[in-house]
């Protein structure tokens, strides 16, 4: 700011430029969705949501006009300010936050990778609990996305939860100076409580995937269904994580285009993949979910087939890129 109060030039001349290119921004920004999105699909990672904003002109003046010490804090504000492109992951549990950031390192350039829960944690304290990854594009093809980087928030649901009330209450309330202090205990509080529940719906669903049986019953209809796929995945992929709910309704599609049409009839054809040598050749760093598994399972099986169903039309490329790391022979040691 000048002495006036009135914005510095290169601070103006930063705004101008962004107000100039926010529209090729926020086509940016929903690329960077798809992408994510698409990302956590193919590896088969289970999430809650992928969503994204592009920073409004308005909050960038805001935060390009930020001083400490009579400083501007961001003196390039068009370089320094790098949550242009927006994108939050919601996770159901604590270990998909990881496993997704295994997987955006695993796939794209990690730039900066803070994980703010456990820096509260350091310092002794309860609140805000989130992981956050400046992203950019790697020479893959998405040229779309190359000139563009993201600031990507992953969090679980009730770390969500917490975060957006706590914003919102500060950004609304009219708290009274001698009630701030108790406000601040209930809020650090309220974050004790989630961590805890955290903790809970993780080991809820460690000791659900424990106990799956094998097989699930046979159902009525003559096909197999989302729920009863999933009840067998999580007993046949003890190791793996869950996937999207969607997931297994769309990958029980794909089995009926194949004529399986039985939890028996696929326990029988599994039999046929050797599951470590899927593992090793598809070099998973994240822990895969039970749709990917099966996923690659049937790749592995049906090859040039399993690609070209309908229900895998829109994959293609992706499942032909799988493909080759499947066929290629293994390396051998040579002592």
């Amino acid at each position: 700011m000048s002495e006036a109060g009135v914005p510095a030039e290169p601070v103006r001349e930063a705004v101008r430029a962004y107000a100039a290119r926010q529209p090729q921004i926020a086509t940016a920004t929903a690329a960077w969705v798809t992408r994510i999105r698409t990302l956590l699909d193919d590896a088969g990672i289970d999430y809650l949501s992928v969503t994204g904003r592009t920073k409004s002109v308005a909050s960038f003046a805001a935060k390009a006009n930020r001083t400490v010490e009579g400083r501007l804090l961001y003196p390039d504000p068009l370089e320094q300010i790098t949550d242009q492109v927006g994108v939050r992951v919601i996770t159901y549990v604590h270990s998909d936050v990881a496993a997704v950031a295994e997987l955006l390192d695993d796939e794209l350039v990690i730039l900066d990778d803070r994980d703010l829960g456990e820096e509260t944690a350091r310092s002794g304290r309860f609140g805000y609990a989130s992981r956050h990854l400046l992203v950019r594009a790697g020479d893959d093809g998405h040229e779309d996305l190359a000139s563009e980087r993201a600031s990507v928030q992953v969090r679980t649901v009730l770390q969500h939860a917490w975060a957006e009330f706590e914003h919102d209450i500060r950004y609304k309330g009219n708290v009274p100076d001698d009630a701030a202090a108790d406000l601040d205990r209930r809020f650090t509080l309220a974050a004790g409580l989630i961590e805890l529940a955290d903790r809970e719906f993780a080991t809820i669903r460690e000791r659900i995937q424990a106990a799956a049986p094998g097989r699930a019953a046979e159902p009525e209809a003559d096909h197999i269904v989302g729920q009863d796929l999933a009840t067998f995945l999580a007993g046949h992929y003890s190791d793996a994580g869950w996937s999207h709910t969607d997931h297994y309704d769309w990958i029980a599609g794909l089995l009926a285009e194949l004529g399986i049409d039985s939890v028996d009839d696929l326990a029988d054809l599994l039999t046929s993949v050797d599951a470590d040598a899927v593992i090793r050749r598809m070099g998973y760093r994240y822990p895969a979910g039970a749709v990917r598994r099966l996923d690659d399972a049937l790749l592995a099986i049906f090859g040039e087939q399993y690609v070209t169903l309908e229900g895998n039309r829109h994959r293609v490329p992706l499942l032909r890129a799988r493909m080759e790391k499947l066929t290629t022979p293994e390396s051998r040691d040579p002592r």
